[in-house]
C-alpha cells in the first residue's frame, strides 16, 4: 500500500523523463494469468536484476508483473464493452515502476473486441396494425435490436420468418445503426386473415454470428368492403288477437362481415303506412318487432312490413315481415291485493308472509283456469293457499344495503290457447337495520405536507361511508393510535369528528420530523355501535428555509483565512481546489449551483457550476498577479434560492518556503466593497457620536440658562456702578494691571437675554473673578432686597495659571512690547489702547458696523461663538458703563470723541475680542 501511495506521488514528477510508451495489444476477456508481453525485456532489464529493481505497474486490477519472468500477465477481467462503451478503439495506459534508480515507464494496452455479446431486442414482442386496404408495397420500420460490440461484431443484418404477404429489408440510419424495415408484398384481406405472425431475427457479423429473435404480431384492420345481408328474405309469423302491447313479435337479423361502425346495423320499417307505425315498433338496434297497440282479428288478419337494414357506410339491405292474427281468449285475468305490507325489515325471518292476492278470470272452462308467477330473481315466492289465492312470502334473506326496494311483477296467465295473461307491480320497501360497519374509502393514506405550514390548516380529509340509514349510518372520526408520544399527539394533529378533516396544530419541521403514522376510527351511531380503522401516514415535505452551508474553506481558529497553493505551470484546466458546501434540506432544495461573485482576475480560473470545482481556465501570464481571490456563491435550487458566500485566496508558487515572505510582507489585495462598507459605517458611527453630542450640549445650555437667570439680580433698576482702582496682589503674574467692579443696569426686563453660555473653556476667566477680584466683571448685588443669597454666584478659588497668549494680547496685531511670558503689558500706552478698543467695541455693538472679525453687527461674536450669537442677544448697557482715566460714557456718541470714530480693532483680534471688550 505504501509503495502503491509512493507511485501515484512521484508519477507527475518523473512525467517530463518518461520514454516513449510501450505498447501491446490483446483480445478482451483473457483467462486470469495470461500474458500480454514481456515487459522486463522490453525495458531492457534482466532477470537477475529484477529482484533489485522492483518492477511493478499501477494497473493493479487488471495487470501484474511476474516476478520471477518479468512478464506482464492479465491480472482480473478485461471487459471491452465495460471499459470504453462503443468507442471504436480502446486502450488501457498506465505506468510501471523500477527502482535503484527509480525510472517511470508509459505502458498503453490495446483491447480489442471479440464477439462476445449477441444482439438484443428491448421488447419481447412488436405489435403491428396495418389495414386491409393498405397497398403493396407499403413500407413499415420496425424496432431495431442493440449489440455492445463494435466493428465487424457489431449487428448487420435483419431477417424475418417467411410469408407470402410480407418481405424485410435492413436499413441503416444515419448515425450507423441498422434497422428493419417490412414491406408489405400483397394486399391483405382482414376477413380471410385477421393477424400475421412473423418472427424477426437479427444478426451481427462475428465468426461465428450471435443472433437473437422477437414475435411479430400483426393486426389487420377492417375497411368497408361488404353489405349487410339478412338471414332470411322473408318472415313469417302468427299471433293472436289481444296479447298484450310490447308483445315481441318477432326480430329480424342481418349480419355484415365488417368490423367496428363498419358492421354496425341500424333498422327501419321501408314505405310503412302510418297504422302500421300504431300497431308495431321495430327496435333500431336490435330488430325485434313489438306490438305497439292492441291486435284485434276483426279489424285486420295481416300485417306485411317492409324492413331495411343500413350498416355503417352506404350498404344496405331488404327484408318483408308476413304477420297473421289468431282469433282466441279476448279476455285476460285480474289480480287483486287482499291485503299488502310494503315496509319490511331487512332481518324478517325467511316464511314471513308480505301479501295475500285473489285472481280471477271472466272466461270460462280451459280459458278460466289461472296460474301466477314472478321474477324469478326475487327473493320472494308466491305460495298457493287456496281456489284462486295466493301468499307473497319472503323465501331469501334480504339485505337493504343490496337492494333497498323490490318491484316485484305477478303475472296471472289463463289456460286458453293461446292463454291470455296480466300484470300487476308492486314496491316492496326494505327497512333498515344497523348491520354494517363504516368502511374507509382508501386502504390506507399518504398525505403529504410543506413544512413550516401556518397552524390550524387542513391538511388532509379521511371519508367513510355506511350504508345504513339515519344514526345507523351518522359516522364520527377519531385518532385512537399514533407513533408519536401520546401527549404530544395533540399538539401535532386534530381531526374533525364529523367532517373528519385533520387540522396541523403546529408548524412542522421537515428537518426534525419527516413523517408520523396516525390510526383514525369511524364510528356509527347505531345500537350497537360499529366502527372501522384505517392507517395515515403524513409525510412532511421540505421547504427551502435552511442556506447552504460551506464546509470548506474554512477559517482557522485564529480566524485566519486559509490559502491554496497553485503551481506556476499550472495547465489549463488544473484542478486547484474544491468549494465544499451542504444544505440541510432535500431535493431541489438541497440542489447547489457555485458562481463567481468576484474575481480578482476573472478570465483566470472557471468554476464548476455543479461540483464547486476551481480550475485555472488559462496560463498564468508574466503580469498576473501571483496572489488572487475568488468571493464564491453558494445557492441551493429552492425558490427563492438561498446563497452562502466563501473566500478563496490562491497563490501561484511552486513551493510553500516560496509563500511565507509573500504571506507576510504582501497583504492580500483588500476588497473594494468592504472598505467602502467600513467607511460608510464609520461615517454613520461619527454623524451618531456628533447629533448626540449636540443634543447634549443643548441640554447643557437650557439648564445653565435657568440655573444662571437669578445671578443677574443686579440689572434691575436704581442699582449703581461702583468702580475702584485696585492693584491686584498677583498682576506681575500676567494678570490685568486694573480691576473693576461692574453692575450693568437696564431699565428693561429683557436684559436677562444676555448670557456667556458660549464663553470657551479655555478664555473664560475662572470662578474668583467674578465679583471682588482685580478683573472686570459682572456681578449680582445682593443688597436688593428682592434677591436671595442663593441666586449670587458661586466663588471659586483664584486661578493663577490664566494667561494670555501672544495673539490674545490688545494692540496692533496683537504683539505690543512686553515680556515673553505672555504677561499683559502694564504701561501707559496699552491702557489708553485698551480703552480705544472697548469703546470701539460699545460703538459697533450700538450701530452694527464691527470689524472685529465678526460679520456686520456681530461685534465679532459670531466669529469666536457661533453665527447664532449675534448682536440681537446683547442688549445696550454702554450709558452703565464708566472707565478709569476717561470721562467718556459708552453711549451712542461714544464715537464722537476727540471728533474721530473709535478705534476698532482688525480683523485679527477675533479670538481675543471677548477679554477686550472686558
Amino acid at each position: 500500500m505504501e509503495n502503491q501511495v509512493l507511485l501515484h506521488f512521484l508519477v507527475p514528477l518523473f512525467c517530463g523523463a518518461l520514454s516513449q510508451p510501450i505498447h501491446y495489444s490483446i483480445p478482451e476477456e483473457l483467462a486470469k494469468g495470461s500474458l500480454v508481453g514481456s515487459l522486463a525485456k522490453d525495458l531492457g532489464l534482466s532477470i537477475q536484476e529484477l529482484p533489485a529493481r522492483k518492477l511493478r505497474v499501477s494497473a493493479e486490477d487488471y495487470f501484474s508483473v511476474s516476478a520471477e519472468s518479468g512478464d506482464l500477465l492479465v491480472s482480473g477481467r478485461i471487459d471491452r464493452e465495460k471499459i470504453c462503451g462503443r468507442k471504436s478503439e480502446c486502450a488501457l495506459e498506465f505506468e510501471s515502476v523500477t527502482e535503484n534508480p527509480m525510472n517511470i515507464f508509459h505502458v498503453t494496452v490495446a483491447i480489442q473486441d471479440i464477439n462476445d455479446n449477441a444482439p438484443h431486442f428491448f421488447g419481447k414482442s412488436i405489435e403491428l396494425e396495418i389495414c386491409e386496404s393498405a397497398l403493396a408495397g407499403a413500407k413499415f420500420p420496425l424496432d431495431s435490436a442493440r449489440d455492445a460490440d463494435v466493428g465487424s461484431n457489431s449487428l448487420k443484418m435483419y431477417t424475418v420468418s417467411p410469408n407470402p404477404h410480407f418481405s424485410l429489408s435492413t436499413k441503416e440510419s444515419p448515425d450507423g445503426s441498422k434497422y428493419p424495415e417490412l414491406l408489405l408484398e400483397k394486399p391483405l384481406d382482414r376477413e380471410h386473415q385477421s393477424s400475421h405472425h412473423l418472427i424477426l431475427t437479427a444478426m451481427d457479423g462475428g465468426d461465428p454470428p450471435l443472433s437473437s429473435t422477437t414475435q411479430v404480431w400483426i393486426k389487420v384492420t377492417d375497411a368497408n368492403d361488404n353489405a349487410p345481408v339478412f338471414s332470411q328474405d322473408t318472415y313469417k309469423v302468427s299471433l293472436r288477437e289481444n296479447i298484450p302491447p310490447g308483445t315481441l313479435v318477432l326480430q329480424v337479423t342481418a349480419t355484415d362481415q365488417d368490423e367496428s361502425i363498419h358492421g354496425e346495423i341500424t333498422y327501419a320499417f321501408l314505405n310503412a303506412p302510418t297504422s302500421t307505425n300504431l300497431v308495431f315498433n321495430l327496435n333500431p338496434n336490435t330488430g325485434a318487432i313489438t306490438t305497439n297497440g292492441t291486435l284485434d282479428f276483426e279489424e285486420k288478419s295481416r300485417y306485411t312490413l317492409g324492413v331495411e337494414a343500413k350498416d355503417g357506410g352506404v350498404h344496405t339491405a331488404h327484408c318483408n315481415v308476413q304477420i297473421e292474427i289468431l282469433d282466441d281468449n279476448d279476455n285476460a285475468p285480474e289480480v287483486t291485493f287482499m291485503s299488502f305490507s310494503n315496509q319490511v325489515p331487512e332481518d324478517s325471518v325467511l316464511g314471513t308472509v308480505i301479501a295475500l292476492i285473489k285472481v280471477r278470470d271472466k272466461d270460462s272452462g280451459q280459458n278460466g283456469l289461472v296460474a301466477c308467477h314472478i321474477q324469478e330473481e326475487l327473493p320472494f315466492r308466491l305460495q298457493p293457499t287456496s281456489k284462486n289465492y295466493y301468499k307473497l312470502v319472503i323465501d331469501k334473506a334480504l339485505n337493504r344495503e343490496q337492494t333497498p326496494e323490490y318491484n316485484v311483477t305477478i303475472t296471472a296467465t289463463d289456460s286458453g290457447k293461446p292463454s291470455l295473461s296480466s300484470k300487476t307491480c308492486v314496491t316492496v320497501h326494505i327497512t333498515d337495520i344497523n348491520d354494517n360497519a363504516p368502511v374507509f374509502h382508501q386502504a390506507s393514506y399518504l398525505v403529504h405536507v410543506a413544512e413550516n405550514n401556518p397552524p390550524g390548516t387542513s391538511i388532509a380529509q379521511v371519508s367513510a361511508s355506511d350504508p345504513d340509514l339515519g344514526s345507523n349510518g351518522l359516522i364520527s372520526y377519531s385518532i385512537i393510535a399514533s407513533d408519536l408520544e401520546p401527549r404530544a399527539l395533540s399538539s401535532f394533529v386534530s381531526v374533525n369528528q364529523d367532517s373528519g378533516v385533520l387540522f396541523a396544530q403546529r408548524a412542522f419541521d421537515h428537518e426534525q420530523l419527516r413523517s408520523f403514522q396516525l390510526t383514525l376510527q369511524a364510528r356509527d351511531h347505531g345500537s350497537p355501535t360499529l366502527s372501522a380503522n384505517v392507517s395515515m401516514r403524513v409525510l412532511v415535505g421540505d421547504r427551502n428555509d435552511n442556506a447552504p452551508r460551506v464546509l470548506y474553506p474554512t477559517l482557522e481558529p485564529d480566524g485566519s483565512a486559509l490559502f491554496d497553493m497553485v503551481p506556476r505551470a499550472a495547465e489549463p484546466g488544473y484542478l486547484v481546489t474544491k468549494v465544499v458546501a451542504v444544505d440541510a434540506d432535500s431535493g431541489h432544495n438541497a440542489w447547489l449551483s457555485y458562481h463567481v461573485l468576484q474575481a480578482s482576475d476573472p478570465g483566470l480560473f472557471s468554476l464548476g457550476l455543479r461540483t464547486g470545482e476551481v480550475r485555472t481556465a488559462r496560463a498564468l501570464g508574466d503580469r498576473d498577479s501571483a496572489r488572487q481571490r475568488l468571493l464564491v456563491a453558494v445557492r441551493d435550487g429552492g425558490q427563492p434560492p438561498l446563497s452562502a458566500t466563501a473566500t478563496l485566496h490562491l497563490i501561484f508558487a511552486d513551493s510553500l518556503q516560496e509563500v511565507l515572505p509573500d504571506l507576510s510582507d504582501d497583504p492580500l489585495p483588500s476588497d473594494p466593497q468592504s472598505e467602502l462598507q467600513f467607511y460608510l459605517v464609520v461615517a454613520l458611527a461619527l454623524i451618531s457620536v456628533l447629533f448626540l453630542l449636540a443634543v447634549i450640549l443643548a441640554i447643557a445650555l437650557r439648564l445653565r440658562h435657568s440655573s444662571r437667570s437669578a445671578a443677574w439680580g443686579c440689572f434691575q433698576p436704581g442699582l449703581s456702578l461702583k468702580s475702584q482702582p485696585v492693584v491686584p496682589p498677583n498682576y506681575s503674574e500676567g494678570t490685568l494691571p486694573y480691576s473693576y467692579n461692574l453692575c450693568v443696569a437696564s431699565h428693561s426686563t429683557t436684559m436677562a437675554g444676555l448670557n456667556f453660555h458660549h464663553v470657551a473653556p479655555e478664555v473664560a476667566p475662572p470662578q474668583d473673578l467674578l465679583c471682588d477680584d482685580p478683573s472686570v466683571v459682572v456681578c449680582g448685588n445682593n443688597e436688593d432686597p428682592q434677591v436671595s443669597d442663593d441666586s449670587a454666584f458661586q466663588q471659586a478659588p483664584p486661578n493663577t495659571d490664566w494667561r494670555f497668549s501672544q495673539a490674545q494680547r490688545p494692540g496692533t496685531s496683537g504683539s505690543q512690547n512686553g515680556d515673553e511670558t505672555g504677561t499683559w503689558p502694564n504701561n501707559q500706552f496699552d491702557t489708553e489702547m485698551l480703552q480705544a478698543m472697548i469703546l470701539a467695541s460699545a460703538s459697533e455693538a450700538a450701530d452694527g458696523s464691527s470689524t472685529l472679525g465678526g460679520g456686520a453687527g456681530t461685534m465679532g461674536l459670531s466669529a469666536r461663538y457661533g453665527p447664532q450669537f449675534t448682536l440681537q442677544h446683547v442688549p445696550d448697557y454702554r450709558q452703565n458703563v464708566y472707565i478709569p482715566g476717561s470721562n467718556a460714557t459708552l453711549t451712542n456718541a461714544a464715537g464722537k470723541r476727540d471728533g474721530k470714530a473709535p478705534a476698532g480693532g482688525n480683523g485679527n483680534k477675533k479670538k481675543s475680542g471677548k477679554k477686550e471688550k472686558k
